[in-house]
């Protein structure tokens, strides 16, 4: 910002051993990188918000710092996998004196990600030909919600939401003691948050069995909700199918069912959908899903308790973690170059990149 600089420095040589340093760069923090600390924390930024082109032409602009855009990419993604190994290492629940909110939320969920060719081979996929285009991050967010809006709906306490995700698996097979990648990454998030002290905890979804099976193993004691736009939108599903998209049928026949299913009267749901289910397919998957699903849509009784019983929180983290940066036109992502910029996003949107910063810092002082 305050124009070009030019640095000199001594490099000492030992004729003995044919090895050679500068001692102000191990000062700077640039012996094991080209960048200095303070760009590649520039680096770190801009890689976690915009394409590295993008990327490349903000340090040029904004710091007069010129940076090829296969470098930016490249200490980017390196500083994401740093940034990946240290939310496994560290895992430091909230102090004995650090509030934690009376009720707190688990998300979870996934999203696709587009994937070049070569870390998709084999894979069973959702094209016409059977093959995959996509490689599903599994998010988890925990946020607070203890305001209200004018409806008296929770809203999302600011600040409170925290992300960590990646491409893995949240699947365990019945012999397997290990928990699976997800579950852990789960359970060191809830360990962080201090979910475990919170008052009150409660799991939202979608309604994917995986959730589910996740929560009853590692938060047993937590409330499950599926998330009450997602069961509406099924029971819309049924009247398109029941009277086709288009017909003055179809709204009303849903809205009643929204109604009942936002009155807790589930049995009247069962009961409409249960006429239509021996002949039509979209009943009867929506049979299932209320069945499986019924201990977690009780809705009349969340909202008089002052839960939420949306997933909206979840849904606009897989976009604004995911989707705003790793499903923009044209990318094509290696699966360790998506979890790395995954990892340094969630850091930044999570407020933890200055807690990463001084750890980086003091260990390579130590």
């Amino acid at each position: 910002m305050l124009g070009e600089l030019v640095l000199e420095r001594a490099y000492y040589h030992c004729a003995a051993c044919q090895a050679g340093f500068c001692p102000r760069d191990r000062a700077l923090g640039l012996s094991r990188s080209s960048l200095s600390p303070g760009v590649l924390r520039m680096v770190g930024l801009v890689g976690a918000i915009v394409s590295f082109e993008e990327g490349h032409e903000l340090l040029r602009e904004l710091a007069s710092v010129r940076v090829p855009t296969k470098h930016v990419e490249r200490a980017a993604e390196a500083l994401g996998r740093e940034i990946a190994n240290d939310e496994r290492t560290v895992v430091e629940p909230p102090t004995a004196g650090e509030p934690v909110a009376p009720t707190l939320y688990l998300g979870m969920d996934g999203t696709g990600v587009p994937i070049r060719k070569k870390d998709l081979a084999g894979r069973a996929g959702k094209q016409p030909d059977g093959t995959a285009k996509t490689r599903e991050v599994k998010l988890c967010t925990i946020w607070s919600a203890e305001g209200w809006d004018e409806e008296g709906t929770p809203v999302r306490d600011a600040g409170s939401i925290s992300y960590t995700a990646a491409i893995e698996s949240a699947a365990q097979t019945d012999t397997d003691e290990t928990p699976s990648a997800f579950a852990a990454r789960v359970t060191r998030e809830t360990t962080r948050r201090g979910f475990g002290r919170a008052a009150r905890r409660a799991v939202l979804g979608d309604g994917a069995p995986w959730i589910w099976n996740l929560a009853d193993e590692h938060v047993p004691d937590a409330i499950q909700i599926v998330d009450r736009f997602h069961a509406k939108q099924h029971l819309s599903d049924v009247a398109k199918s029941l009277y086709g998209a288009t017909s003055d049928l179809a709204r009303p026949w849903a809205r009643a069912r929204h109604d009942e299913l936002d009155a807790g009267d589930l049995d009247a749901v069962l009961h409409a959908l249960r006429g239509y289910a021996p002949h039509d397919d979209e009943a009867r998957k929506c049979v299932d899903y209320v069945e499986r699903n019924r201990g977690r849509m009780h809705y009349a009784a969340f909202r008089a308790a002052g839960l939420c019983t949306s997933t909206g929180v979840v849904e606009a983290g897989c976009k604004t973690a995911i989707g705003g940066r790793c499903k923009r036109t044209g990318m094509h992502w290696t699966v360790a170059g998506a979890d790395a910029i995954i990892a340094l996003r969630c850091c930044k949107l999570s407020g933890r990149f200055e807690d990463f910063w001084e750890r980086r810092a003091q260990r390579r002082a130590a």
